[in-house]
């Protein structure tokens, strides 16, 4: 085997490996780290909780509690190794700490308090380093880490909205009846990706509706997204069902003092962020989230609001569930104005198609 086809090889399984961290590791990026030496894996770790270890300190503990030493071994990692002190010290210290003679890197690191400052300190080392060398391999730990990325290259999450369609576009008949338009397979893995999201996000017009318990549901997971609801007026209930776990988020535009005050007495944070126009600055409220470490977001709402983060060039990808079946008149997709030429149509390309049951999901991004 080529040195370049083994170097693809463990960088694809430290891929795997990162795919294990997809859930709980937010805001840190999703890593993970093969130790290999003289042709052997000697040490696999992924990222951890934050606050815990991060995918290369794990496979230094792997190899440690395999009995290995670590020295002159290469250090397969799906990001450049972190240079700097959060909520745990620099991975690029504990790989030189450990002797490593070799790290590669599928790609580089967006944070700037890393950007290739791991990677020099791994060279003033001795360290022989290599990073982005492989395109596909690149864009696949881009892949994985999309929220960290646009947060760190745009300062505002990327924005995922979920919409659940008959097969003539249809999210809900005209009397408003929505459940279910699609089968079990389809919303167990519209959970999956609720809670692989930091926050979901709602108007107030789908709560009201629905009364949503906005939360994940049928998919294991150690933490729930922070429920973002959109109410221009605070005209949300304070007795809604989204409030009854987890933490809730507020945004309005007009702040009622005393509604302000019963919801904050049950645990909820109430945001007044209002634009020139009186509505709720959309904008802004992504720049916060990203200023909160907000790395996806998944939303959940009607069409009016889905519509709105359209227009305002903040939706990033489509996710769509169509369900092979006609509804006939009802409630359409999104919201957006009335169009003179097809070429002033949105524009999507489909990234992946996959069947669920009788349904099919399709990711789509916009561009």
């Amino acid at each position: 085997m080529s040195d370049t086809q083994t170097d693809r090889r463990y960088l694809q399984s430290a891929l795997a490996l990162a795919q294990r961290a997809t859930i709980e590791t937010s805001p840190n990026p999703r890593v993970g780290c093969v130790l290999v030496k003289a042709g052997q894996v000697i040490g696999e770790g992924w990222t951890q909780p934050v606050g815990q270890a991060h995918a290369e300190v794990q496979a230094l503990h792997d190899a440690a509690a395999r009995g290995h030493d670590t020295e002159g071994a290469t250090a397969y990692v799906t990001l450049e190794p972190c240079s700097h002190y959060g909520r745990t010290p620099p991975c690029a210290n504990a790989l030189v700490q450990a002797r490593v003679a070799r790290v590669v890197a599928a790609i580089g690191d967006a944070n700037p308090q890393v950007a290739g400052n791991g990677i020099r300190i791994l060279q003033e080392a001795g360290i022989q380093t290599e990073c982005d060398l492989y395109p596909d391999i690149a864009q696949a730990a881009r892949e994985m880490n999309l929220g960290f990325f646009q947060r760190m290259e745009s300062g505002r999450p990327w924005v995922r909205i979920k919409i659940a369609a008959s097969l003539d576009g249809k999210t809900a008949l005209p009397n408003g009846q929505s459940q279910w338009i699609t089968g079990l397979e389809a919303r167990r893995d519209g959970h999956h990706w609720r809670a692989r999201a930091d926050a979901i996000l709602t108007g107030i017009g789908t709560v009201l509706a629905d009364d949503p318990q906005l939360n994940v549901r049928d998919v294991e997971t150690p933490r729930q997204p922070l429920k973002i609801v959109l109410d221009s007026q605070l005209q949300i209930p304070v007795n809604a069902r989204l409030f009854d776990s987890g933490r809730s988020l507020i945004v309005c535009a007009v702040d009622h003092q005393e509604k302000r005050k019963l919801l904050e007495a049950k645990g909820v944070e109430v945001l007044c962020m209002p634009d020139i126009s009186g509505q709720i600055d959309l904008q802004k409220l992504l720049q916060e989230l990203g200023r909160r470490q907000i790395n996806e977001m998944h939303v959940e709402a009607g069409a009016t609001l889905d519509g709105a983060l359209l227009r305002a060039g903040l939706a990033d990808e489509l996710l769509l569930y169509l369900a092979p079946r006609l509804l006939g008149m009802g409630a359409g997709l999104v919201s957006i104005p009335e169009l003179t030429h097809v070429d002033q149509a949105t524009q999507l390309v489909f990234h992946s198609v996959t069947p669920l049951g009788a349904d099919m999901r399709i990711l789509a991004r916009f561009i």
